[in-house]
């Protein structure tokens, strides 16, 4: 949009620009002056940043709303999904991603657990267990079982290399503490339909714990609330709750307010969030002016 003659002005409720890319990536997996490059360059193209101000608790969705043409809002998919696992309000159990945003500024399979398996090595932890409740996958894939979809076979990241102890078809039972204080996992083996195996129990001595099976939608405090009521959630296949707008024009219920990215489409990955954010800016340059050079 700026490339394209319009003041755009970006406002950030953390102290610096970059978002998830910035605070939820370590610094193994993305260096960040890479992203301060890009907001280097964006700034001299006329960019604005405003950072440090939560939209919908410092700055109302309203305000934006009456001082700007157009609003857009890429908030992310920032809500942890419930585990209610027995014990999971003990000190020591957390959800994974204020970990991680806490090292920029162990339950799940998926690339956040294996971002805390690397932070935590590289915090001195002496022993770190993954835990997976899905079955070990193969060593070589089967495509033409699973074409079109993405080929299941044995996968081990940077992370898991340095050292992490993996555990797959297992399901955790309960947090055991003492005196309020983590102090173990309880878990089990689980059959083909993620079903406890009787007399397969066993414990994992642990000091923390941390929670890592996806999102469930944007944080609820900011313009979801702000704007309950007017701007209209739908509950995708994963039964994650999502602004509603369509991937054309990016227009939600609430006028000239447009969403993308994670806030849209659910919990995704960054080559998303830039597809929809270019595609969401050419739909606010046409609303704008009548057309649009940008591309698509």
């Amino acid at each position: 949009l700026g490339r394209a003659g319009h003041d755009v002005h970006v406002y950030e409720r953390e102290s610096r620009p970059g978002g998830l890319m910035r605070y939820g990536i370590p610094d193994f997996k993305i260096e960040k002056h890479y992203i301060d490059r890009r907001i280097e360059q964006m700034q001299g193209e006329g960019v604005s940043f405003h950072c440090g101000i939560n939209v919908g608790v410092d700055k109302p969705v309203a305000e934006l709303l009456a001082e700007y043409d157009a609003v857009l809002y890429c908030g992310g998919s920032e809500t942890p999904r419930p585990a209610n696992i027995p014990g999971d309000d003990l000190d020591g159990v957390h959800d994974a991603m204020p970990y991680l945003v806490q090292q920029n500024k162990r339950v799940g399979g998926g690339d956040t657990a294996s971002d805390c398996v690397g932070t935590a090595f590289r915090q001195g932890a002496v022993r770190v267990t993954q835990l997976d409740i899905r079955p070990q996958p193969p060593e070589k894939e089967d495509k033409l079982s699973v074409w079109p979809y993405w080929a299941t076979k044995m996968r081990t990241s940077s992370s898991q290399a340095e050292g992490a102890e993996r555990e797959f078809q297992v399901a955790t039972l309960e947090f055991i503490g003492e005196d309020g204080a983590l102090t173990g996992v309880k878990c089990c083996e689980v059959d083909e339909k993620r079903k406890p195996i009787a007399g397969t129990e066993f414990v994992i001595r642990a000091d923390l714990a941390f929670i890592a099976i996806g999102f469930a939608g944007p944080a609820t405090v900011g313009p979801v609330s702000e704007l309950d009521g007017q701007m209209k959630i739908a509950t995708d296949s994963r039964r994650s709750k999502n602004v509603e707008a369509n991937d054309r024009d990016y227009k939600t219920s609430v006028e000239k307010l447009y969403a993308a990215g994670d806030v849209r489409r659910g919990q995704s990955l960054v080559v998303w969030a830039i597809r929809e954010g270019r595609q969401a800016a050419r739909s606010i340059d046409e609303a704008l002016m009548g057309s649009s050079v940008l591309p698509r």
